[in-house]
C-alpha cells in the first residue's frame, strides 16, 4: 500500500517506523527540527521491548506523492481544518482518509442511516470544511490507544499500547479496512476491524472529556482526580451525561461507569493529554473532546449541566493560557 502519514508526531512517527520496516510504501509529514532529524538520522522507536529504528521517506512538501492508497492524519483534532488544502495532493478517487485522532470525528453521520445521516457537527467541522474537502465517503475510523511521546526530534518513546482500531462508518467490514488493517498488523501493531466503532470512539470518549479538562484546570494526575471525592464526583456527572447522549445515539457502553473511573485511577500518577499540552503551551483539544458533546447533546435533547459548567472554564483556561499568563 502507498500510504501518507500527515503530522508525523510521536504518533505517527511510531506508526511510520513499524510500517517502513514491514515494507510498506510509507511517507511521513513532518515539519521542524523532527522532521530534519528523521531526514537526516531515520526514526528511533525506544519501549519497554527494545529499540526500533527506520527510516521511511519524510517530507513537508505533499505536492510531488501523488494519490496515495491511504492517508492516516494524526495531527491533534483541531488543526484537521487547517490542513484541508494541503492534503489535496494525496487524494484520488479511491483514497481511504483515517482521522486517527481523539473525540468525536467530523464524518460521525455518515453511513449511521435514520434522520441524523449525513448531519454536519459545526463544533469540530466548522462550516464543513473537512467535510467538503476530503469527503465522507474516504473515512475510516480509527480509535488510538497508543501512548507515545517525542523524546527529542526524531527519537519516540513508546510509552504503552499497539491498538489502532478501525472501524467503517457504515459498518461494514471493507476490503480497504481489511488491507490497511493487514498492513499494521504486518507493522507489529494490534489494529482489530469493528463492526461498531461508534461503541469504541464513546468508551475512548468517556473518560477524555471529564478528566483532561478537570486534569487542565486542577493539575491533578489521574489518580487523584479520580480518587478525590469532590473531582470523582464531577467527573462521574460528566460521564453519565455523556452515556444518556451516546445511548440515545444508539452507543452501547460496556463497562459501568465507576468501573471506568476505577481504571482510570488504576493508571496511577499520569498526566493526560490536555494537561501535557497546557503544560508545553500548545493548543488543548476542547472543541472535539468537549464541546461537541454539547453540541451532540442539544441536538438529541438531553441535559448537560455539568458539561455546561466545565466547559466555559476549561475555554478560558485555554484563553487565558494562549495570552501567555
Amino acid at each position: 500500500m502507498r500510504i501518507c502519514i500527515f503530522g508525523a508526531g510521536a504518533i505517527g512517527a511510531y506508526l511510520g517506523a513499524g510500517l517502513a520496516n514491514a515494507g510498506e510504501d510509507v511517507t511521513l509529514i513532518a515539519r521542524g527540527p523532527h522532521l530534519a532529524a528523521m531526514q537526516q538520522n531515520g526514526i528511533t522507536v525506544l519501549s519497554e521491548s527494545g529499540t526500533l529504528h527506520a527510516r521511511p521517506n519524510c517530507t513537508d512538501d505533499t505536492t510531488g506523492l501523488g494519490p496515495q492508497d491511504c492517508v492516516i492524519v494524526t495531527l491533534k483534532a483541531h488543526a484537521l481544518t487547517g490542513v484541508v488544502p494541503v492534503l489535496q495532493p494525496l487524494l484520488g478517487p479511491d483514497t481511504t482518509v483515517v482521522t486517527a485522532v481523539n473525540g468525536i470525528p467530523w464524518w460521525y453521520f455518515h453511513g449511521v442511516g435514520g434522520e441524523l445521516e449525513g448531519h454536519r457537527l459545526e463544533s469540530v467541522d466548522p462550516g464543513g470544511a473537512i467535510w467538503n474537502g476530503i469527503g465522507p465517503e474516504r473515512a475510516l475510523g480509527c480509535v488510538v490507544y497508543p501512548a507515545a511521546e517525542v523524546e527529542k526530534p526524531g527519537v519516540i518513546r513508546h510509552l504503552e499500547g499497539d491498538r489502532f482500531t478501525l472501524g467503517e462508518p457504515d459498518g461494514t467490514k471493507s476490503p480497504r479496512a481489511e488491507a490497511l488493517s493487514a498492513a499494521l498488523r504486518n507493522g507489529g501493531f494490534k489494529a482489530p476491524v469493528r463492526k461498531t466503532i461508534r461503541n469504541d470512539i464513546w468508551i475512548k470518549l468517556w473518560g477524555n472529556l471529564c478528566f483532561n479538562p478537570i486534569s487542565a484546570l486542577t493539575h491533578a494526575t489521574l489518580d487523584v482526580i479520580a480518587t478525590d471525592p469532590g473531582t470523582r464526583t464531577v467527573a462521574r456527572a460528566m460521564m453519565l451525561e455523556a452515556q444518556a447522549i451516546g445511548e440515545t445515539l444508539g452507543v452501547r457502553f460496556g463497562v459501568d461507569v465507576d468501573k471506568r473511573i476505577d481504571g482510570a485511577a488504576a493508571v496511577g500518577a499520569h498526566k493526560t493529554s490536555m494537561l501535557q499540552d497546557l503544560e508545553r503551551g500548545r493548543p488543548m483539544e476542547v472543541d472535539a473532546l468537549l464541546t461537541v458533546v454539547q453540541e451532540l447533546g442539544t441536538l438529541t435533547g438531553v441535559a448537560t449541566p455539568s458539561i455546561d459548567t466545565v466547559l466555559p472554564l476549561i475555554r478560558q483556561r485555554a484563553d487565558v493560557a494562549a495570552s501567555g499568563q
